[in-house]
C-alpha cells in the first residue's frame, strides 16, 4: 500500500485531490455558515478555530501515514464542495476506513457522494490492494447510515458508548464495511450503474 505520493481521483463530475493548508479560505464558507454539517461530528470544523485545528490534525496524521485527507471539487464549477479521507490505514493488515466525509448542504443528496465513494473504493481495492474498507457513523445519524448502505456497505455491529458527539455526549457507533470479494463480485458494478444513471439525469 503506497500512500506516499499525491493521489488525484476523478471522473467527469468530481475531482478528489490532497487537502492542503491553502484550502482553508475556500473551506471556511462551510465552516462558518453551515453548522448542520457538523452536528454528528465531535471533531468537526465548525468555526474558524476548529477549521484550523481540523486541517492541522488531518495533515499531521497524513505525515504519520495513518490518514490521507482529500478535498472534493465539483468539476462543473471547479469549487471545493466538501472533504473526505482514508483513515485508520493499516498497511500490515491491508485495511483502511473511509470517513470524515462532509459536503456543503446544496451538494448533499445530489449523487456527488456516490461518485466520490466509487473513486475511493476503486483506488483502495484496485490500486492499494486493500482487503477491507471500513466505515463508521453515529448510530443516530440515519442519513449517513443509509448513504453507506446504498453504496453496498454491510453492517457489522454497534460499538456501544464508543465516542462523543459535538455536544460532548457519549454515542454508540455503527460499523459497516465492504470486503475485497464483495467489491469485485457485486458492489463495483452496482455502484457504477447508480452513478451512471445519475449522470444521465443531470
Amino acid at each position: 500500500m503506497n500512500l506516499e505520493s499525491d493521489i488525484f481521483l476523478e471522473n467527469d463530475l468530481v475531482l478528489l485531490r490532497p487537502l492542503k493548508e491553502s484550502d482553508f479560505e475556500e473551506l471556511l464558507v462551510y465552516s462558518e455558515n453551515e453548522p448542520e454539517i457538523w452536528l454528528f461530528n465531535a471533531l468537526g470544523a465548525d468555526g474558524t478555530e476548529n477549521l484550523k485545528k481540523y486541517i492541522t490534525a488531518a495533515l499531521e496524521n497524513k505525515s504519520k501515514g495513518i490518514d490521507y485527507p482529500f478535498v472534493v471539487l465539483d468539476k462543473k464549477t471547479n469549487k471545493i464542495v466538501g472533504s473526505t479521507r482514508y483513515y485508520a490505514i493499516n498497511t500490515f493488515n491491508k485495511t483502511l476506513e473511509i470517513g470524515f466525509t462532509w459536503y456543503g448542504k446544496q451538494y448533499q443528496g445530489t449523487g456527488l457522494n456516490k461518485n466520490c465513494k466509487y473513486l475511493l473504493l476503486e483506488y483502495a481495492f484496485q490500486n492499494l490492494g486493500v482487503e477491507r474498507v471500513g466505515f463508521r457513523a453515529n448510530n443516530l445519524n440515519a442519513r449517513s447510515i443509509n448513504a453507506m448502505k446504498s453504496i453496498g456497505c454491510k453492517e457489522e455491529g454497534v460499538l456501544r458508548n464508543f465516542a462523543m458527539n459535538a455536544n460532548g455526549e457519549r454515542i454508540d457507533a455503527i460499523v459497516l464495511s465492504i470486503i475485497k470479494n464483495e467489491w469485485f463480485n457485486e458492489v463495483k458494478n452496482n455502484l457504477k450503474n447508480k452513478i451512471s444513471n445519475y449522470a444521465k439525469n443531470i
